[in-house]
């Protein structure tokens, strides 16, 4: 590793030795190890100009795409075609349709007539997918350092494994996808994780408090912050399984997403292309303005479902559903026994409520993880873009070999951090990889 290499490691662990070169250099080494990744090492497979060697780092032990998230009978809000491959090669064997074929439910996903699977099953098909690339992938390997390199290979990648072994790989070309983060409200800092969570985690929480309460989760009491399809969806969860639910969000009411067909072109992959050269305060406008085809919007039957059990509760009860409009935490703490203790304040009227809940799920969204958090690439004010080819840009320079899937809202448009465009991008970024490693 160069002198320059970075002396820590993340969230203030700082590392002892040197990593260890581990005396690999591979042409393409690819960050992360979800559906981005996996759409581009489709993509670099199915390509007639090969690359040679292809590596993927992933900091989980095995695939998996928002485990935590995986709710009984919740659906995608995309339609099958948007998978890995089909709208950049309609004849790949790693299609959706392929994928039911090979699971032998073709015939009754047909016969279902839905364009929209349920998250359940797609995450199924991706790791049917990223089952074929078992080899090119080094999983629970999480990725803390990347040094540009003055001569060879252009980057050194540092990675630590679960035993916290620190090791170098050193590749020509780097393509960076890392998902998105959880944003937590600055409230829960210092509050016991368990009991404030993120919607990422809710499947695992739950299971821990299943087991911690008496009466399981029916018994508990749960507020939901959030005024998007996540929060409606764990609402409803928790309601169905018998708990007594308060959701709070920032709006007068719960939006319902825009899921029109001319509004939905923005999705389109050709659209990165106008969002390129427009001007700055017009893809802003854009952004604002169609922000609710995917964010803080519901879908409409989730909407009504939950005004309905709102209103049935209203005429004979029993109530376990409270809808706080206009509303914000504005402290929460320990409270005795286990619980948090909470202060939600209205907006309108500036009305204070205080109460106690067993758990508070936070569905407050999620940030592109981009460059952010690797050590050495970019000073810590460096100005971070992407440009047009999927490049990044550092302080205005664009950076040979070093690619970014997903980071960049404002460039790109809103499909940036959403599966419709993983398939051309992709294979977008096949093509300058290529492109870039001929001589």
């Amino acid at each position: 590793m160069p002198s320059t290499a970075p002396t820590s490691v993340g969230k203030g662990v700082m590392r002892t030795t040197e990593p260890v070169d581990d005396g690999d250099v591979v042409d393409v080494l690819g960050v992360g190890f979800g559906p981005a990744n996996l759409a581009l090492a489709i993509a670099l497979a199915e390509s007639p100009d090969r690359i040679g060697t292809v590596r993927f780092l992933e900091r989980r032990e095995a695939f998996a795409w928002h485990p935590g998230m995986l709710l009984p009978g919740t659906s995608m809000q995309i339609s099958f075609l948007k998978d890995l491959v089909t709208l950049r090669n309609q004849a790949s064997p790693f299609s959706f349709v392929a994928y039911l074929g090979a699971r032998g439910r073709l015939v009754d996903f047909v016969n279902r007539a839905v364009l929209t699977p349920e998250r359940a099953e797609f995450a199924d098909y991706l790791a049917w997918a990223a089952a074929s690339f078992a080899d090119q992938v080094r999983y629970g390997r999480a990725v803390t350092g990347l040094i540009r390199c003055a001569d060879g290979p252009r980057f050194a990648v540092a990675h630590r494994g679960p035993d916290g072994d620190e090791r170098v790989t050193r590749a020509r070309s780097v393509v960076v996808a890392r998902g998105l983060r959880p944003v937590l409200p600055a409230w829960t800092d210092g509050l016991d994780p368990r009991r404030v969570f993120h919607n990422i985690d809710l499947v695992p929480r739950l299971g821990e408090l299943e087991r911690e309460f008496s009466d399981g989760v029916a018994g508990g009491r749960f507020l939901v912050v959030g005024g998007g399809q996540s929060a409606a969806e764990v609402a409803l969860h928790l309601h169905d399984a018998g708990a007594r639910v308060d959701l709070a969000f920032h709006g007068f009411g719960l939006a319902d997403v825009d899921e029109s067909p001319f509004v939905n072109q923005v999705f389109d992959p050709d659209v990165v292309d106008e969002f390129a050269v427009a001007p700055p305060e017009t893809r802003e406008a854009l952004l604002h303005r169609h922000g609710n085809t995917n964010y803080a919007a519901v879908e409409h039957a989730l909407t009504r479902d939950l005004y309905d059990r709102w209103y049935r509760q209203k005429v004979g009860g029993p109530s376990r559903l409270g809808v706080h409009r206009t509303s914000e935490v504005v402290a929460a703490n320990a409270a005795p026994g286990g619980g948090v203790a909470t202060e939600l304040r209205r907006l309108t009227t500036g009305e204070r409520t205080a109460a106690t809940y067993d758990a508070v799920v936070c569905a407050t969204g999620f940030r592109p993880g981009g460059l952010s958090g690797l050590d050495g690439i970019a000073p810590p004010a460096a100005d971070v873009r992407v440009a047009r080819t999927h490049r990044a840009v550092i302080d205005g320079a664009e950076v040979p070999g070093l690619y970014v899937q997903g980071a960049d809202l404002p460039g790109h448009g809103l499909g940036t951090t959403l599966l419709s465009n993983v398939a051309v991008r992709a294979g977008e970024i096949a093509r300058a990889l290529h492109q870039e490693e001929s001589p």
